[in-house]
């Protein structure tokens, strides 16, 4: 009996190095879209102010004196987000070394692209803004929400190629990166030295334990925890640690692969000398031997790759859903809706998500390839690169969490953002996804 859900199917039609990937974050947008409707919901019905009262609730610490308190809503964005961007930087490590940014002939349009959807929609949201409390938010429309985009391309199959898919997510790869930079430089407003130092000096803990050839996981955990923590006391966003520390992670075998057939080989003959017992048990030996097997598999493996297939489920089914019943959660006056989206900040944020994210990625691969500075995607076509433009225009996840920093003890400011966020998102999102079902050709069509 096979019951698979419509986007399951699609997984099918992609190739196997993508899969467990794109899975995992066709997984998050469709948990995603649910927790944000759930929010939306709680946020305007009777139980509103028991939504509200239960993320503002304090959680502390406390060792002696010592004492670290904060609201759920904060160990969210500042705890639990951590890990969701220690993923990022795995994330992004593994494209560099061996994914699409691997290779600079192939990885130039997705770099250029991602480039230019930063930039435009941050300059059409300032140019908008200038000179108002608003302009500090220029980067809320830079981002780019890699699950929700990702999750309407697989949804699409055999519509698009799949060198279209590997171009979508080496663009959002690129993207995070350029979103954790702006975070790391232009939204930390105060720095304290001596914490930002030991936090430093943890990552060069890090680095060591990675040149000793160490390998286990729980040495790294340790580290980062502490590092997480003094780059919570300096000022810089501490969910700059979790990219910081995955930089940090292993990511060459302890093993070479080559010589683990030749390993296993000669164990299983081992394993083969020794009868079965009366009951079909197995023989002390041999049970030693199969542990030796397993031991050899797993060091044919990186931590980085472990940690990066293990973290993706507890973070698509937890972490990101927990971020958006969190955030997403907008009172909605019907009434004044309008005047809302018309704020310079709702503006700023629509139309650099949408016309700006269009303008950046399409303009600038339309001209890169006039330009013969690099070629499409295979099997792409230009109306292609068009509608993927627009779903790059969902922003959402990070642009939401970039917009609590912009306008940090600003509600107003923030509701407009995430007005202007989710507005931007639904309308991007659906017209990317219905240009290329119904209108946009590959070029092999």
């Amino acid at each position: 009996m096979k019951l698979y859900a419509p986007w399951e199917k699609a997984f099918k039609k992609v190739s196997t190095p993508f899969e467990h990937f794109l899975h995992a974050q066709t997984t998050t947008g469709i948990v995603l879209m649910f927790m944000t409707v759930l929010a939306l919901i709680l946020a305007n019905s009777p139980l509103a102010e028991a939504y509200a009262y239960f993320f503002h609730t304090e959680i502390a610490l406390n060792i002696g004196d010592w004492t670290l308190s904060h609201t759920i809503h904060h160990w969210i964005n500042d705890g639990l987000m951590a890990i969701f961007f220690f993923l990022i930087g795995l994330e992004i490590k593994r494209e560099i070394l061996a994914g699409e940014l691997s290779n600079i002939k192939v990885a130039i349009l997705p770099i250029l692209a991602a480039i230019g959807g930063m930039v435009f929609p941050a300059l059409i949201f300032f140019s908008i803004n200038a000179g108002t409390d608003g302009a500090n938010g220029w980067g809320v429309p830079m981002a780019t929400d890699i699950a929700f985009a990702i999750s309407a391309l697989v949804l699409l199959g055999k519509r698009v190629p799949i060198a279209l898919v590997t171009f979508l997510v080496a663009l959002a790869i690129v993207d995070d990166l350029g979103a954790v930079l702006v975070i790391a430089v232009f939204y930390t407003d105060q720095i304290h030295l001596l914490p930002l130092a030991i936090a430093g000096m943890s990552f060069l803990v890090l680095v060591a334990l990675n040149r000793f050839g160490i390998h286990a996981v729980f040495p790294y955990f340790a580290v980062s925890i502490f590092m997480w923590f003094f780059m919570l006391e300096s000022g810089v966003h501490a969910t700059i640690a979790g990219v910081i520390g995955a930089l940090a992670i292993p990511s060459k075998p302890k093993q070479a692969p080559l010589s683990l057939v030749k390993h296993i080989k000669r164990l299983l003959g081992e394993y083969e000398k020794y009868p079965l017992c009366v009951d079909h048990g197995m023989h002390e030996k041999q049970k030693a031997i199969l542990a030796n097997i397993t031991d050899r598999i797993s060091d044919t493996g990186t931590p980085a790759g472990r940690l990066e297939c293990g973290l993706h489920l507890p973070i698509a089914l937890i972490i990101i859903p927990l971020f958006a019943l969190a955030n997403a959660g907008i009172a909605i006056d019907f009434d004044l809706i309008v005047d809302t989206i018309v704020q310079p900040i709702s503006i700023g944020i629509i139309v650099g998500l949408v016309a700006g994210k269009v303008l950046g990625i399409f303009g600038v691969v339309w001209a890169a390839v006039k330009l013969k500075i690099a070629v499409l995607p295979q099997g792409s076509s230009m109306s292609q690169i068009f509608g993927v433009s627009f779903l790059g225009g969902i922003g959402f996840t990070m642009s939401i969490f970039v917009a609590e920093l912009a306008f940090l003890g600003n509600p107003d400011s923030i509701f407009q953002a995430k007005i202007g966020i989710l507005t931007a998102s639904l309308f991007a999102g659906l017209f990317g996804y219905f240009w290329l079902r119904y209108v946009a050709k590959n070029s092999n069509s």
